[in-house]
Formats: structure tokens, sequence, C-alpha cells
């Protein structure tokens, strides 16, 4: 190939776009729109439509009902304690894996993760077997009249367990790439380990932080499996929102559940909205910085 041809080659390939020719655009876009449509947009237009069908005073009435209004308070009670459990665990699990060399880290991070691999129902009869009446430490915790299962303890230990992987997970990558020269730095000036966290590090992952903070919470308030087996959904008294929204549908409620479960996709939406809000703040303050 003569140079004139290979140079043409070269700037057709520079011009040609990454992700293929208009018609290849137009093919997968068509394909993604279609598949968010129905798979994603028709759901929730129809759990909303569903909710609202009957008009807004029997939503509102519905929604008030004590069981379901119960539900919601657990749900969120449920959340104020996890979350900030999380956020604590999350911050302490990423210092340790990213800024100490120690014997098992491999072995810490992958103990981290285990929660994304094992089933919530697994996870919810593991804690049967643990704290139920039954269980390896059942017998002690009667002798003291402590009930973890079928109460709020058990509700608490089986959200924190599938959701306690957020927060490290966003903090352990950002906290790898940053680093430790800051760090070191303010040791060397005389910070305490104290104030170098809270004047060095910290700032650095706030964002990662209400990012995982974020997500903790929709998947807290979205959990069903786990929940389901360590609450014994007593009706009123241990059933969360998901499963309210299971409890109503079986009693042929259908517009108490969809109305219910409006109140889920109203929380998942703006949980979307949070996240986009502090993806667009927190990609300002970085070029902010970079200037």
């Amino acid at each position: 190939m003569t140079e004139p041809a290979k140079a043409h080659a070269r700037a057709a390939w520079i011009h040609t776009p990454v992700g293929g020719g208009p018609a290849t655009r137009r093919v997968v876009l068509a394909i993604t729109f279609v598949l968010t449509a129905f798979f994603l947009l028709a759901p929730l237009l129809l759990i909303v439509g569903s909710g609202l069908s009957a008009g807004l005073a029997v939503f509102w009435r519905n929604l008030i009902e004590p069981a379901t209004l119960h539900a919601v308070m657990l749900t969120l009670l449920t959340a104020l304690i996890v979350v900030p459990v999380n956020i604590v665990f999350g911050l302490a699990a990423a210092w340790t894996v990213t800024k100490f060399e120690f014997p098992g880290r491999t072995l810490l991070i992958a103990l981290i993760e285990l929660p994304y691999s094992v089933s919530p129902i697994v996870a919810g009869v593991a804690y049967l077997f643990v704290y139920g009446s039954q269980g390896l430490f059942g017998p002690l915790l009667a002798e003291y009249d402590i009930k973890i299962m079928f109460a709020l303890p058990g509700i608490v230990l089986a959200s924190m367990f599938v959701t306690a992987p957020f927060v490290a997970r966003e903090l352990i990558p950002l906290m790898q790439v940053q680093g430790t020269d800051e760090e070191e730095a303010a040791v060397t000036l005389g910070a305490s380990g104290f104030a170098t966290f809270w004047r060095v590090t910290l700032p650095n992952v706030k964002w990662a932080v209400m990012y995982g903070a974020i997500l903790c919470n929709a998947r807290v308030m979205g959990e069903f499996g786990a929940v389901s087996v360590v609450s014994g959904n007593i009706r009123g008294q241990t059933t969360t929102l998901p499963l309210q929204i299971e409890l109503l549908y079986q009693d042929y409620n259908v517009i108490g559940a969809f109305t219910a479960a409006t109140v889920l996709t109203a929380v998942a939406l703006l949980t979307i909205l949070i996240k986009v809000g502090l993806e667009r703040a927190s990609g300002v303050s970085h070029s902010g910085s970079g200037h």
C-alpha cells in the first residue's frame, strides 16, 4: 500500500464513529428505547396508574390504612438504623483495605463483597439458624428474654447483611486511586489520625459516601427476601413495605397493593434524582478543583 493510501486509510479510521455508522446508531438506539419502554417504563407507569385508578381519595385511604402506615414507618426506621451503620462500616472497611497492608487483606475484600453473591433468602435462613429459637444462640437469648428473630433486630440484621457492600464498594476503588500521599503529608505536619481522616480523607470521598448511602437506602427499603424470612411477616408488626405489598395482593386488595407499590416507586424515582444530582455535583466539584 502506498503512503497516500495509508494516510487515507488512517484518516478514514480516525473519522469513523466509535459506535458505528448512522444505521448502526439508529438500530442500537431503537433497541435500547424499546426495551426500556417495555421492561422498565411500562411496569412503573402501570404501578402508578393502578394505584391512582380509583382516585386520590381511595389512594390516600389505602395509604393511611394502619397496617400499611405501620409498614411505611417500619421501613423508614430500618433505613434510619441500617444506613448510618453501613456508612461507618464502609468507611472503616475502605480505610483498612486501602491504607494498610496486612495478611488476609484479599480475604477481607472477598468477605465485604460476599453479600453480592449470596441469595438474600439464604442469608435470612442463616440468621434463623444462628439467632432463632432453635438456633445456635437461641436458648441463650431466650434465657435473657432477648428477641431478635421475628422482631425489629432481625429485620435490621438482615438488611445490614444485604446492604453491607454498597458504601465500601464505592469507597475502595476511589481511595485506592487517591493513594496515601495527602494523609502522609498531613501526618508529617503533625495532624492526628482523627484530624487527618476528618480534614483530608473524608472531604476527598464525601461524594462516594453519599452515593453509596443512597444506593444502600434504596436497597434497604426494597429488600424482600431476607426480611421475609427473619421477620415472620406478622401483620401490623413486622411487615415492611415490600412485605405489606405481598400481603395486600394475597388479600385481593389490588388497589391497596398498588398504592403501597407506588410509594416504593416514588422512593426509587427520588433515589435516581438524588443520584443524578450527586453525579453532577461531584462532576462540577472535580472540574472546579482541576482548575
